[in-house]
């Protein structure tokens, strides 16, 4: 069976503003706040762990408002 996409929460820093919303709707903890070379807080998605639910991405305000457009 193939699995489907992991979510993509961002491709580049300015698609997000490290809220933490992802990680804390994360039914199955598949989401770790890692901090970069200055300090800021950015998602990254366990691959083993996730479920591919996509709570992640409906919380994520930056994806709602591309939605929206």
């Amino acid at each position: 069976m193939m699995k489907k996409e992991l979510p993509l929460l961002f491709s580049r820093k300015e698609e997000c503003c490290g809220c933490t919303a992802c990680y804390s709707v994360c039914p199955k903890d598949a989401i770790s706040m890692v901090e970069d070379e200055e300090g800021f807080l950015y998602p990254s998605v366990n691959d083993d762990k996730c479920v591919r639910c996509y709570m992640c991405l409906s919380v994520c305000d930056f994806k709602v408002k591309q939605k929206d457009r």
